[in-house]
């Protein structure tokens, strides 16, 4: 065998290893997003599950806040219609509402002293909130997984092989911009 012939079979193997070093890493780096989204999966879930019996024990108080508890509702179904669409973004905007509902509920219930010192209610709002404290961290690792991701994806030489073998970006897990607002509790109570 010649030199040459060689030297280019070894070029050859190199860029293959290469190549498929790339395509592992990519495949790696979609897998990361998969499971930071199935994550935000279980805890959603289990809000979700939450949500019901939060909402039984408030009826049992609040006759007067029919409208605020049907906004809550209405919103757990827009996010388990985004949930099971996989669309990120009516996800984060289904999010907003339920979290913009929860937020006015739990302020309303200030007006309701044996709501607030049932035991039932002190509990669901606990681990409601512990939960939200859970999808927000969760949240952040998600988008740092989409992140890398869509990085990797545009960048040289992942970028031939990403196009090659028709690996896709991935949307981020955005609220709606009201979340970022204070909320105007004096309002809430007019």
């Amino acid at each position: 065998m010649e030199t040459s012939t060689i030297i280019t079979l070894a070029v050859i193997a190199l860029l293959l290893i290469y190549f498929i070093g790339l395509y592992n890493a990519l495949v790696n780096i979609k897998h990361n997003v998969a499971k930071s989204l199935a994550n935000i999966d279980v805890l959603l879930k289990q809000r979700h599950d939450e949500l019901p019996k939060l909402i039984a024990t408030c009826k049992q108080y609040m006759q007067y806040e029919q409208d605020t508890l049907q906004g809550v509702i209405e919103a757990r179904s827009q996010v388990a219609r985004a949930q099971d669409s996989h669309d990120m973004k009516a996800l984060g905007r289904a999010e907003g509402a339920l979290r913009s509902g929860l937020g006015q509920l739990f302020a309303l219930a200030e007006n309701y002293p044996e709501l607030k010192a049932d035991e039932s209610f002190q509990h669901l709002q606990s681990r409601i909130s512990e939960l939200e404290n859970s999808i927000a961290d969760r949240r952040e690792v998600y988008n740092e997984a989409v992140n890398i991701n869509n990085v990797r994806i545009e960048q040289f030489p992942d970028i031939i092989v990403a196009r090659m073998l028709n690996f896709q970006a991935f949307d981020l897990l955005e609220f709606d911009a009201s979340e970022l607002k204070d909320v105007d509790v004096k309002a809430l109570f007019q």
